[in-house]
């Protein structure tokens, strides 16, 4: 059996090192915001290039804190809209309307996933204030056209960066620090996974990092002084010790998957496939590898029927859920191809070659007919 992900593999290279953090954070007796938070928002800032690094709860709560703080700060207001990729996943989309804002959903590119910079300003209105970009399965979005947008309609851009740990542009820039400010999510499948829920958010803006610190801890700007009616989304004290020991390995692992990535793209032959572009300059990091097919189920069962794993990212589009029901009347062609073709194959810094070598076999013998 071929695992679409082997989370204990992975993390079994670590064991060693984990059992000494857990002892070292036991002992300490210090359990919430200690010295290893304080050691991952310096070492995963400095990681990224920017000036801070605000460790919260998840990657969620990451994009609901940056908006919160940006309508604190008086550059957003409730039922401003935010621009944001249609075939996103939904916390992309629930992070803005959780902040009291409007998603406005716009295509992405049918060949990166990501968002369409022309898409992007034919959406502007007059209550346009922010785009969100999303580095969709780990590649980064083309930024530039984006910022070009943003600085001619006097836009905030924010960054997606969930999956997209140690994505670099051409110009040495890593995800996180292409925008005005970033979520993170650490989630244990993401490349730079915890071992439970965590998140960050990396900014250069030093007044809206203070006040992202302070509303992950009840709006406190000294103990038991709540200058914000906040919340609390603070960031694991044993999570972010984990985090510590991987991010070491991060950009060794993000080579292991461009690695994989580039035997899939070079050996996958077969007309009934398409395969994701590989630019093979760090500008994606392959957080999945997601291959589109017309018949999907039947090239998934397929693959189960060989005993590998596959998974889908994702089924049904965010205007297509139940949740966003108003929504559910509006039709983006490009998005609803992109969620009835894609598949994720296994990708990981762990695969051994026979598996990929396997896959690739197995999917050059498949056939629709």
């Amino acid at each position: 059996m071929i695992k679409f992900l082997d989370l204990h593999k992975i993390n079994a290279r670590f064991e060693i090192e984990f059992r000494a953090a857990f002892k070292k954070f036991l002992d300490s007796g210090y359990y919430v915001l200690g010295n290893n938070v304080t050691q991952f928002e310096k070492s995963f800032a400095n990681y990224c290039g920017t000036q801070h690094c605000i460790g919260v709860s998840n990657g969620l709560d990451a994009l609901t804190l940056i908006l919160e703080a940006y309508k604190i700060q008086g550059k957003l207001q409730e039922g401003d809209e935010i621009i944001v990729p249609a075939n996103t996943y939904i916390a992309s989309i629930l992070g803005i309307t959780k902040a009291g804002l409007k998603p406005v959903l716009v295509e992405p590119n049918l060949e990166t996933f990501n968002i369409d910079a022309a898409a992007v300003e034919a959406a502007i209105t007059w209550k346009t204030r922010a785009i969100l970009v999303v580095h969709l399965y780990g590649q980064l979005t083309d930024m530039r056209p984006i910022q070009d947008i943003a600085k001619k309609q006097n836009l905030l851009i924010m960054e997606d960066a969930a999956q997209a740990h140690g994505a670099v542009n051409s110009e040495g820039k890593k995800a996180g620090n292409l925008s005005d400010a970033a979520g993170f999510s650490f989630y244990p499948t993401k490349n730079l996974g915890a071992l439970g829920e965590a998140g960050a958010v990396t900014t250069n803006d030093a007044e809206l990092a203070e006040i992202i610190r302070k509303l992950r801890n009840y709006g406190t700007s000294s103990k038991y002084v709540n200058q914000y009616k906040g919340v609390n989304n603070r960031l694991d004290e044993i999570q972010a010790a984990f985090l510590n020991i991987k991010l070491r390995q991060l950009d060794a692992d993000n080579e292991e998957r461009s690695d994989v990535a580039l035997r899939y793209c070079m050996g996958i032959d077969n007309p009934e496939i398409r395969l994701p572009t590989h630019p093979r300059d760090g500008s994606h990091v392959f957080h999945q590898f997601v291959i589109r097919t017309e018949n999907r189920s039947k090239l998934q069962k397929y693959l189960a029927e060989s005993e590998v794993g596959t998974l889908i990212h994702y089924e049904i589009p965010p205007h297509k859920q139940e949740a966003y029901k108003e929504w559910n009347h509006l039709h983006f062609p490009i998005t609803e191809k992109i969620h009835n073709e894609c598949l994720s194959l296994p990708i990981s810094p762990v695969m051994d070659e026979f598996d990929v070598n396997t896959i690739i076999s197995l999917l050059n013998s498949y056939s629709n007919h």
